[in-house]
């Protein structure tokens, strides 16, 4: 089973995840994080025995400034690591303008916006302290994601309109078709959960 500290070490020993967050990091920037499927995918990757790793969309690196919210320094700091690792699908996006994207009320923090992602599994986020050890943020804890159980946030869960978002995000992510043993919760129907099948 796999416990926070039995995570922070699989991270702590991946060569290749903690080099991406040595340039995560080289960016100083307030509140960071590496979130979402990069920690995700490694725990479904482990658990289901995968010699090779899962290739991700992007890398997620979330921050959290409010005193300079700018789609063009985020696409500078992407520039940035690009530079530094420029085979990387890196994605940058301060969390303090985030919820205008979102149309939902301001985030506090970058740990406040991880805990609003729409899947408990995906409501993760690493990142290294001043000495260089990797440090898990997990506002839902991590019972979800190595159980292999993909359930809304309980911010998710409040309306409707937030299920739709969920519900939709499942069927286009189709995590199943690559992670076999993957539960998926919170579907209204049969029909509308095999749609992702």
């Amino acid at each position: 089973m796999i416990t926070n500290e039995s995570l922070i070490q699989l991270i702590q020993e991946d060569e290749w995840m903690l080099d991406i967050l040595k340039s995560a990091q080289s960016l100083n920037l307030p509140d960071w994080w590496i979130c979402a499927g990069f920690v995700r995918a490694k725990v479904w990757d482990v658990l289901h025995g995968f010699s090779k790793r899962t290739l991700l969309p992007d890398i997620d690196v979330i921050y959290f400034d409010s005193t300079v919210q700018s789609v063009e320094l985020e696409k500078e700091y992407e520039q940035t690591l690009l530079h530094l690792q420029p085979h990387l699908p890196w994605s940058v996006k301060n969390q303090a303008r985030m919820h205008i994207v979102n149309r939902i009320p301001p985030y506090e923090s970058s740990i406040d916006a991880i805990s609003k992602f729409p899947e408990t599994a995906t409501a993760l986020g690493v990142k290294l302290n001043d000495h260089g050890k990797v440090v898990l943020a997990a506002p839902h804890g991590i019972e979800d994601v190595v159980n292999c159980q993909v359930k809304p946030t309980p911010y998710f869960t409040q309306s409707e309109e937030q299920m739709e978002i969920y519900k939709d995000r499942v069927i286009k992510k189709n995590w199943k078709a690559r992670w076999n043993k993957l539960e998926v919760f919170g579907m209204v129907s049969k029909e509308e959960y095999v749609r992702e099948f």
